[in-house]
């Protein structure tokens, strides 16, 4: 245990977000999503998506220079659905980092893709459907 570090950011975690530069993409996806065989490394938790999120932004910056720097997947078939999760990820990036990110969507396949070229992947025991999203690494800037 460390003080400050929640402590649901295991050393594996705590390993990957660090070695991570700006621009680096980290996904965080759910209990059915294919991490094992997308290819980028895998650290599991216990937890759910939206308490995964809520940990890892207390230490991940998002990226200031690109207009997207979070997104979601998109529902199959009705691609503007909102499902109840993405309104919980909104709520967290925003207490976090603040109101200026939104969260993007894109189509399940090039959700696929780009998990595929991230540079870790965080598998959650999320059992909503379409508990996934994708956080692009920003910088923290000198105090």
């Amino acid at each position: 245990m460390l003080k400050v570090i929640d402590p649901l950011l295991g050393p594996d975690l705590l390993y990957i977000m660090r070695a991570m530069g700006h621009g680096d993409e980290l996904a965080i996806v759910d209990a059915n999503y294919p991490a094992d065989s997308a290819g980028p490394d895998v650290v599991r938790i216990e937890v759910d998506a939206v308490r995964t999120l809520d940990a890892i932004l207390t230490l991940f910056p998002l990226d200031t220079f690109v207009p997207e720097a979070c997104w979601r997947m998109q529902v199959v078939g009705s691609p503007n659905q909102e499902e109840p999760v993405f309104e919980e990820f909104r709520k967290v990036i925003a207490k976090r980092e603040g109101p200026q990110f939104k969260l993007a969507s894109l189509e399940r396949f090039a959700f696929y893709d780009r998990v595929k070229q991230s540079f870790a992947i965080v598998k959650t025991n999320e059992r909503r459907l379409y508990g996934n999203v994708l956080l692009k690494k920003g910088i923290v800037r000198p105090e």
